[in-house]
């Protein structure tokens, strides 16, 4: 039987088959001889011991088409970065460094900007101009006035996505928005693993139709962005991609070169200088990585 994981605790994993439910299931020991860890997001086949109970075996493990370390999840289709337009007001640098793990990966991001309502026009006017000139998809929603939902339904139509962002931006409020029957397969989840042994937020997929499934990731304080070299740093920036042409020199870091096509469309007002700055703090951190 095929299913996705959905959820994995102390070497639990639940695996949800469309139309027959959650199945509580161990990974046979042939991965940990492999070193192979299943991932909530994998596809995998499983061996039903009890249908009644609901339990089985994960016997394999299908190919993957992406993983991330942090949340260390597989097959996302796409990613979600719901941050608050205030209240708390974006961390604009940790909302770049999601953008550059998702880039990193090839893995597409849309931009959810939630409590609208709360925010002055010039806010979240400001926030659509800077990462729409980047070429993200931006849309503003407010889960109070339940703004925008039906178009944040549409793009997750049929795919799996990672909920990512911080805590207190109304993720939460998002999904059950989204699917009020989202808590029905977790509720199903939760009776099983209330015996004690889970207390960890950990990362969780909730089915929300046949095909559809959201993940929610535990809240992010901070985010390191190292498993990359600090010359790769600017191709995970798409703005400056039309401008890379006009570098005096090959290999431009877009630092301290002059006749730098990237720092001259800065000057112009073509790139935004909140994502400029975020480049230069970040490379300097792999800067001193590398030192290290």
């Amino acid at each position: 039987m095929l299913g996705k994981i959905v959820k994995g605790i102390a070497g639990f994993y639940y695996v949800h088959v469309v139309e027959s439910g959650v199945y509580e299931c161990k990974a046979k020991g042939i991965f940990r001889k492999e070193k192979i860890k299943p991932l909530v997001g994998d596809n995998v086949e499983m061996d039903v011991i009890d249908e009644k109970e609901k339990t089985g075996n994960i016997v394999r493990i299908c190919p993957r088409k992406n993983e991330l370390i942090r949340p260390a999840v597989a097959n996302i289709d796409q990613a979600l970065i719901v941050f608050a337009v205030t209240k708390p007001k974006p961390h604009l640098n940790l909302l770049d460094r999601f953008l550059i793990m998702m880039e990193s990966k090839d893995i597409p991001v849309t931009l959810c900007f939630n409590k609208k309502d709360l925010a002055a026009d010039e806010e979240w006017r400001g926030l659509k101009e800077v990462y729409e000139t980047c070429g993200y998809p931006v849309v503003f929603t407010s889960a109070l006035k339940e703004e925008n939902i039906t178009k944040i339904r549409r793009i997750l139509e049929g795919k799996t996505t990672a909920l990512a962002g911080p805590s207190g931006v109304g993720k939460s409020s998002l999904i059950n928005l989204l699917e009020p029957g989202a808590n029905m397969e977790t509720g199903e989840i939760s009776r099983k693993i209330e015996r004690g042994r889970h207390t960890t937020r950990h990362s969780e997929l909730f089915a929300i139709g046949g095909e559809t499934y959201i993940m929610d990731t535990p809240g992010f304080g901070s985010l390191y962005v190292n498993d990359f070299e600090k010359e790769d740093l600017k191709y995970y920036f798409r703005e400056f991609e039309p401008y890379e042409g006009n570098c005096k020199f090959q290999g431009c870091s877009h630092i301290h070169e002059p006749g730098c096509g990237v720092k001259d469309a800065l000057e112009t007002g073509k790139i935004p200088k909140s994502r400029y700055e975020n480049y230069l703090e970040l490379y300097r951190e792999l800067e001193q990585k590398q030192r290290y």
